[in-house]
């Protein structure tokens, strides 16, 4: 029996590398035009003491071709068995990939129409974090949460996972009896006392957008469509927070169309989360580190908003086109900032997007590849090159297209663009022919100034980037010139600078500053004690290479809590740059705190 299978798998896997350049998606074994999953019905538990989730995924499928096998995607999952209507089916694990994981190829006869996976999670699953109560905000519940996105469902659930691949859900998930389970889907608001909770989602999602949340948790309104997940002892400040977020909402709404999702909730996570947010449906998972205290952080919530448009109703055909949810969706974000703030608040965001973008083409090189909007990714991780190339460098794409064409006519493009492909997935070379045909060849001349094709497919950034100005940072230079002459603090007039103009201020200070210079300012602002984790981190890059004694213990102890990696990335890189025994030292303590998405980016620059 045991050659017959491995001789099974050696055919499948010849027959897999001599297909390998048709796959649709790079990224997933699955081949979804034969044989694609529709509706998953989850039955889990939780686990803390032994760090998995087990139970079973049962699958709906279309056999398209009369196929004899479903290929779903896995990473470290233990198989049990496979079965079909308490029927057995034959299955094997193909060969693994150190980023892909391994194909799971389940044969299935004529009549099958659902496929029942009984599986275990490893405790090193690179899509959960299990945290202890010490690593909470409460100190007394453990936390579990999982972040998906790029290719990382398949570490906790076997799928097939490609974003060119959506599915409806139902889930039932069994939680110690104090926690509360929430999902990507409609979620319960309080517990229960058996620890038992059942979820629906109506709306097909792709596999990187499945989330889950376990914790000790609370929840309150904030609108009539939103709301806040949090800890008790965090809870009350994200309402303050994100008390904007229903007239985000409606804002949002009125740019681009009805709302898809029902709801827009937002679980506020431990600070070990890897990114600032993640637009999970009906429920995105934000940081702690937006909570500054007085709402000048919450772009981030516009951004994970605008999302429900770009990204989770019309989807990236596969991550090579992340540009294409990114791209639009900071377009879209400033479009709602603007609405919410004004043109001069959305300018500065525009500005340090800018600013960010230079730096990454400028770390990267002018002429690499990664710096294209439309990416070749082929045998790499995703999340490599999802840089600010995609978010940025897409942003000002748009925006060029909405100066050149003028904003009316491209408002109401996007929004037939997004009516008309609403559940599906985009792909570069489909927006690109359905952009042109549907806006751009209408106006041939307009068409020529923008260069659509030379933004997309071409490197760095056109010479026709938008321009933008703001005269807020103008102020902000004049205070920092004041400053080289050595003109006094005490006269900055800067009591009601956003975090915007403190960002512009703390990036632009001369490079030459001494450590009696960084006292000065520190005396003057409180930098080294800032609640504002945007400001903390640009002045931690300034402080590390001057070895500002006074920002050391903050700065330390920053690294220890926080785990979002756009912060721990450049921070790690500038500390080991200036004392690589010291940069060692802290992430062997604190690398227990990071996401997996954080610790394989810090071990290759540190290990």
């Amino acid at each position: 029996m045991n050659k017959i299978i491995y001789a099974f798998s050696m055919l499948f896997l010849v027959a897999c590398n001599s297909k390998k350049d048709l796959r649709i998606d790079l990224h997933s074994f699955s081949e979804p035009h034969h044989v694609i999953t529709t509706h998953l019905d989850l039955n889990v538990e939780v686990d803390f003491e032994n760090e998995c989730i087990s139970g079973e995924a049962r699958y709906h499928i279309e056999n398209k071709t009369g196929h004899k096998q479903l290929i779903l995607d896995s990473h470290g999952l233990q198989i049990h068995k496979v079965t079909s209507k308490d029927k057995n089916r034959n299955y094997f694990l193909g060969e693994k990939d150190s980023i892909l994981g391994q194909p799971l190829i389940i044969e299935l006869d004529k009549e099958d129409d659902e496929i029942s996976v009984f599986y275990r999670s490893a405790p090193n699953s690179k899509a959960l974090q299990w945290l202890s109560p010490e690593q909470t905000a409460g100190k007394r519940h453990p936390f579990l949460f999982t972040q998906s996105q790029a290719i990382l469902a398949r570490s906790w659930l076997p799928c097939q996972d490609s974003p060119g691949v959506r599915f409806t859900y139902e889930a039932q998930v069994k939680v110690p009896n104090d926690l509360l389970a929430v999902m990507s889907a409609e979620n319960p608001r309080e517990k229960n006392v058996d620890g038992v909770y059942t979820f629906k989602m109506e709306q097909a999602i792709p596999a990187y957008l499945m989330a889950l949340g376990v914790g000790n948790l609370e929840f309150r309104d904030i609108g009539a469509r939103t709301g806040v997940y949090a800890e008790p002892a965090l809870i009350e400040k994200s309402v303050y927070e994100f008390a904007e977020t229903e007239n985000m909402l409606r804002i949002a709404e009125e740019i681009y169309g009805a709302y898809a999702w029902d709801r827009f909730d937002i679980l506020v996570l431990p600070p070990s989360f890897p990114y600032g947010g993640m637009e999970n449906p009906r429920l995105t998972f934000v940081t702690p580190t937006i909570l500054a205290g007085d709402r000048s952080l919450t772009s981030l919530i516009a951004h994970e908003l605008a999302h429900s448009w770009s990204g989770n109703l019309v989807t990236n055909k596969t991550w090579n086109d992340f540009w294409l949810n990114e791209g639009f969706t900071v377009y879209f974000e400033r479009r709602i900032m603007e609405r919410l703030e004004g043109i001069a608040y959305s300018d500065m965001l525009s500005l340090l997007g800018r600013q960010d973008l230079d730096h990454t083409i400028e770390t990267i090189g002018h002429s690499h590849s990664d710096t294209h909007l439309k990416l070749d990714l082929s045998g790499r991780d995703p999340v490599e090159a999802l840089t600010d190339v995609a978010y940025e460098k897409g942003f000002f794409l748009l925006r060029l297209i909405e100066q050149t064409i003028g904003r009316k006519q491209f408002d109401f493009f996007l929004k037939k663009y997004f009516s008309e492909n609403a559940f599906q997935v985009m792909d570069t070379e489909s927006f690109v022919s359905y952009i042109n045909d549907n806006l751009l060849n209408e106006q041939p001349k307009l068409k020529e100034k923008i260069r659509l094709e030379d933004w997309v497919y071409g490197p760095g950034i056109p010479e026709n980037c938008p321009t933008i100005k703001s005269d807020k940072f103008k102020a902000v230079d004049q205070a920092i010139q004041s400053f080289e002459r050595g003109y006094s603090l005490d006269n900055m007039d800067c009591k009601h600078w956003s975090s915007h103009e403190w960002l512009h201020f703390l990036r632009h200070l001369p490079r030459n500053l001494t450590g009696k210079d960084l006292k000065k300012l520190d005396v003057a602002f409180n930098f080294s004690k800032s609640g504002n984790s945007e400001i903390l981190n640009a002045w931690f890059l300034r402080s590390i290479p001057v070895g500002y004694k006074a920002a050391e213990k903050p700065l330390e102890q920053f690294l220890m809590t926080v785990g979002r990696r756009k912060f721990l990335k450049p921070l790690y890189e500038a500390l080991y740059l200036k004392n690589p025994t010291k940069a060692r030292r802290i992430y062997k303590n604190a690398r227990g705190n990071y996401h997996s998405v954080s610790r394989e980016t810090l071990d290759e620059l540190i290990l």
